[in-house]
């Protein structure tokens, strides 16, 4: 069975420092839920306050309408994969991921079937007799796995179970994990703080940063429409400028610092005035023309200090007339890659790009998605 996750108003101090000061979130049954953050940001704690592992200083925890806070970790029939793997090298893969069998009373019938169902899962089923240590780092991170959903948990709980492989392994099982997390349905929690392994695997996503959530979402709300500056520069790259709005007839403008304007579509009623702001331009959605095919008026004028062929993309670093030093992703092209000292024009795409509040630095589009709001059972 799985279940639905609730946490309310989550207080973590260790003594003097607080950790997590005042921290809510809904989980729903089934979801394959990521924490994200820098490190330091109290998402490997709040993970291990779901499973018991941390004290409670503070607030409530829920599974389903079940309250928690007070029920012993071996009780809350959870499964933990953690960063090491943990299995143990005095046994074969099928002893590690039969261990947690033990003591749910179940015939060894039971246990060996039970057993083979994960080990086939996880496709080690040839690797069953085989001991840990004839085993590569994917094989022994999938031991890890299926020894923790082995006994049917109600939850998943995953603490940077990939930064110990290397970028061609973390590609291959952050895919089997979404593959497997689908087939069995249970509700997960992971915690990385990798951008990309966060956007390929999870349903949404929650920002942390200095134990707050910033934002939760799917990836590609908060990769296109991120609700805070913060957010902005953590996922993903991005170009910030400094500019300042306009409205213009009832329309929002960003004007930057050599009077180029683009508008922005879709801004919040209560933000439509002028203000400074900053604006956030990922490299793909600022567009590069060569200076002799500038159009009279319009863009931002630049010269190229680096150009870098990366096969199907040119990477480009352009210093703009007012010195800012912005990241420009093209589609490479079949004739010619424009080289350093080349005097180019940049174009943003007006539909794609986001502004911030220099007061705030808060979003001020219209069509945020942010699912910060929980409701208690």
């Amino acid at each position: 069975m799985s279940v639905g996750i609730t946490v309310k108003n989550a207080l973590k101090r260790y003594g003097d420092i607080t950790v997590i000061p005042d921290l809510s979130l809904r989980i729903g049954n089934g979801e394959l839920f990521t924490l994200l953050g820098p490190s330091g940001c109290g998402k490997t704690t709040l993970l291990r306050m779901i499973a018991g592992f941390n004290t409670i200083e503070g607030g409530d925890f829920y599974f389903d309408d079940r309250r928690i806070n007070d029920i012993d970790p071996g009780k809350r029939n959870i499964g933990m994969v953690f960063q090491n793997y943990a299995i143990f090298p005095h046994l074969s893969v099928r002893k590690n991921v039969a261990f947690g069998l033990k003591n749910r009373g179940l015939t060894a019938e039971e246990r060996q079937a039970r057993t083979d169902e994960f080990l086939e899962l996880t496709r080690i089923e040839s690797y069953a007799e085989r001991m840990p240590e004839k085993l590569s780092g994917g094989q022994q991170q999938r031991v890890a796995l299926a020894r923790a959903l082995v006994i049917r948990p109600d939850v998943l709980l995953m603490d940077e179970p990939l930064s110990n492989l290397d970028a061609k392994l973390r590609v291959e099982m952050r895919m089997v994990i979404k593959r497997i997390q689908r087939e069995v349905g249970i509700t997960t929690v992971y915690v990385t703080h990798d951008q990309e392994e966060a956007m390929a695997i999870s349903d949404r996503i929650a920002v942390m940063n200095q134990g707050h959530i910033q934002h939760v979402g799917k990836p590609k709300d908060i990769y296109q429409r991120p609700a805070n500056l913060f957010v902005a520069t953590f996922i993903g790259k991005t170009n910030v400028m400094r500019a300042r709005s306009r409205i213009v007839d009832g329309r929002y403008f960003v004007e930057f610092e050599n009077g180029y304007r683009v508008e922005a579509l879709r801004v919040r009623p209560e933000c439509m005035r002028e203000e400074d702001v900053l604006a956030s331009i990922r490299p793909e959605e600022m567009l590069l023309r060569p200076a002799s095919r500038a159009a009279e008026s319009g863009g931002l004028t630049g010269v190229i200090s680096d150009s870098i062929f990366l096969g199907l993309n040119t990477h480009y670093t352009v210093t703009t007339e007012t010195g800012e030093a912005v990241e420009i992703i093209q589609e490479s092209q079949i004739d010619s890659i424009l080289p350093p000292g080349s005097e180019v024009v940049l174009d943003v795409n007006e539909a794609k790009f986001n502004v911030f509040s220099c007061a705030n630095e808060e979003s001020v589009m219209a069509d945020v998605a942010n699912d910060m709001e929980v409701t208690v059972p």
